[in-house]
């Protein structure tokens, strides 16, 4: 794959930041992290990935460099990926393992990233509860049978993860030889309780989550339950990836950002806490994202994940002092930015190498999921320039 050619028009936007070797945290890497907190690892961890510069980040320790994986770096911008999906639905993909191992490698076959993620969506599970789900081309996820009343609610199954998804695990399986080899992390994920419910319940994408809301307010009662079930099933399925040997998991609360502070206290957070401090159990460092979420990071971080991820509306020194003290940060380049001039790419990456100034724990990512228009051989370019820029 060949990098972009150069611009015509002279660089005049500043070179990214040096790591400053003045700052405190850059002298003592036990700045940064969590007093008492242990260094996170499953036992039994390969060395390789154990020390690799995004473990190493996540546990807000000194890194050789700031490392780099893009949310949705396997998927459509890659010719790879359309080559192979091509006459195969989404969820046959995901159930076959043979194919979801190749199509997790492809980005980390063709660039230098950090981190793989699996190949997944985060709403596997529903099928496994009694929900229809079917990916439709030009619409997206539509859900045929979504969650309207008390008793749907009720009917919903919390199935063991081990029995209703066995390829999750078995394409985990396959893939951690291959990046043992390359001292790579493996990222197992879920959405999280509120997204996912958000989704049962409209059926589809939704602007104002009108539906969600209105059972979230008019019966508190099975919304509770509702979220409870989601609790259950997602720890239950997080278990799984890590047994099979994912190094690390992060938790999409895409909808999130929709809620008040207040209704993200009152009916999210609990669920959400309780999911978050029984993943921690299993010995992996956990990831926690929303979406539009800047007004909710104080409480987002309160239920102590390892590291907070941040999206792109807010600077990201302003997104880390929301944060609990220690938490690492991942973020937080806006993804319509890979479409952009190298000279525009290449400015805003320096600003948020800036905000981030060398301290450890920055994970670098875009601030939600790449897009299909994407050129591949920006992710190349951008992927090398933070390492250049942040090598110590």
């Amino acid at each position: 794959m060949t990098r972009p050619q150069s611009e015509q028009a002279p660089e005049t936007q500043p070179t990214a930041v040096k790591p400053d070797s003045t700052h405190p945290s850059a002298q003592d890497p036990s700045i940064g992290r969590v007093p008492g907190r242990p260094s996170v690892t499953k036992p039994g961890a390969d060395p390789k990935v154990y020390d690799s510069a995004f473990m190493r980040a996540t546990r807000g320790e000194k890194a050789d460099y700031t490392p780099v994986w893009f949310m949705r770096q396997a998927g459509r911008y890659m010719p790879e990926y359309r080559a192979l999906r091509s006459g195969k639905s989404m969820l046959d993909c995901i159930r076959t393992p043979d194919l979801a191992a190749e199509i997790t490698l492809q980005p980390i076959k063709a660039f230098p990233l950090d981190a793989a993620i699996l190949f997944n969506d985060i709403l596997t599970p529903l099928p496994t509860m009694g929900l229809s789900l079917d990916f439709v081309g030009g619409v997206g996820p539509v859900i045929h049978n979504p969650v309207s009343s008390t008793r749907d609610v009720d009917m919903l199954a919390v199935p063991a993860a081990a029995e209703s998804m066995p390829f999750t695990a078995e394409s985990i399986r396959l893939l951690v030889p291959e990046l043992n080899s390359r001292g790579i992390p493996l990222i197992g994920f879920v959405g999280a309780p509120f997204t996912l419910a958000s989704y049962a319940i409209e059926g589809k994408g939704s602007r104002n989550y009108e539906k969600t809301k209105r059972m979230m307010y008019a019966e508190p009662a099975a919304w509770e339950r509702l979220m409870g079930k989601f609790e259950a099933l997602l720890a239950d399925y997080l278990a799984e990836q890590v047994k099979a040997g994912a190094s690390a998991v992060q938790i999409f609360d895409s909808w999130v950002g929709a809620l008040s502070v207040y209704d993200y206290q009152t009916f999210v957070k609990p669920a959400t806490g309780r999911l978050i401090e029984r993943v921690k159990k299993l010995g992996v460092p956990v990831i926690y994202f929303g979406t539009g979420a800047t007004h909710l990071m104080p409480d987002m971080a309160e239920l102590e994940s390892d590291v907070m991820g941040a999206d792109w509306r807010t600077p990201l020194d302003k997104a880390w002092s929301l944060c609990q003290k220690g938490q690492s940060i991942q973020g937080n380049l806006d993804p319509l930015l890979l479409q952009a001039p190298w000279r525009e790419l290449k400015h805003q990456t320096d600003r948020i190498l800036g905000e981030a100034a060398g301290r450890p724990g920055h994970i670098f990512n875009v601030g939600h999921g790449i897009l299909p228009e994407t050129n591949p051989d920006m992710i190349l370019r951008l992927t090398q320039y933070v390492h250049e820029q942040t090598r110590k």
